[in-house]
């Protein structure tokens, strides 16, 4: 089995952080009214963000090894999360309750095909099973557009 290293450096300054993977820059930020600069997604628009763009690389690898006609893919996703368990209230917990995952797919294929798509990438999308992993409830729902 072929390990990776997935490695990022981030410095910060405020709210803001500046993360840098490979050659790519990417600003989390929060918004002015939470004493950010908004000058980039939130952390948690970021991990929302980072579902979406997960399950659509899955899925295009999972297309070809299936041969899959998929001629396009967009997300709809929601997360969740009771804002006080971040602001640390000891019953409730700091991380999403539930994500709902809606997904378009563009195809010839049948639904039955686009089933059967959504449940190899659901299986194998590192993000989708590391948020399944920690117990919040996710809710995929894809359809053919």
């Amino acid at each position: 089995m072929a390990k990776m290293i997935e490695k990022i450096t981030a410095t910060s300054k405020g709210m803001q952080t500046a993360a840098r993977s490979k050659n790519h820059q990417l600003i989390i930020d929060e918004p002015q009214q939470m004493g950010g600069e908004d000058e980039g997604a939130d952390p948690l628009g970021t991990l929302l963000s980072s579902l979406a763009g997960c399950e659509n690389a899955v899925a295009n690898m999972v297309a070809e090894e299936i041969e899959f006609d998929l001629q396009g893919i967009e997300f709809d996703i929601r997360g969740e999360i009771d804002s006080d368990g971040m602001m640390g209230k000891k019953d409730v917990r700091p991380y999403f309750q539930s994500i709902k995952v809606n997904v378009r797919v563009k195809t010839s294929e049948s639904e039955h095909r686009v089933k059967e798509l959504q449940e190899i990438v659901d299986s194998r999308c590192p993000v989708f099973t590391t948020l399944q992993a920690a117990n919040i409830e996710m809710d995929p729902n894809w359809t053919k557009e």
